[in-house]
């Protein structure tokens, strides 16, 4: 079981990331960065979890121009 200085430095050592975060404009809520944090410990290689990030907004994206472009053809 972690002590309690260890949950106090892991969630002040979070507090870090998450502002450098967002100095950095990456778009990831605090949510999202806790679980690339948790994929990074537990292995995952932080360019491979980028470009997963990566191709998953430009996904979001493209499919969120294709739902306006059907929402816009349906109007006219």
């Amino acid at each position: 079981m972690a002590s309690a200085n260890s949950i106090v430095n892991d969630k002040e050592a979070f507090q870090c990331i998450l502002e450098i975060s967002n100095l950095l404009n990456t778009g990831l809520d605090e949510k999202t960065l806790s679980c690339c944090v948790r994929l990074c410990e537990e292995g995952v290689t932080p360019e491979a979890l980028a470009l997963v990030v990566k191709e998953l907004r430009r996904q979001v994206s493209s499919t969120q121009s294709n739902s306006s472009i059907n929402n816009n053809s349906t109007l006219s």
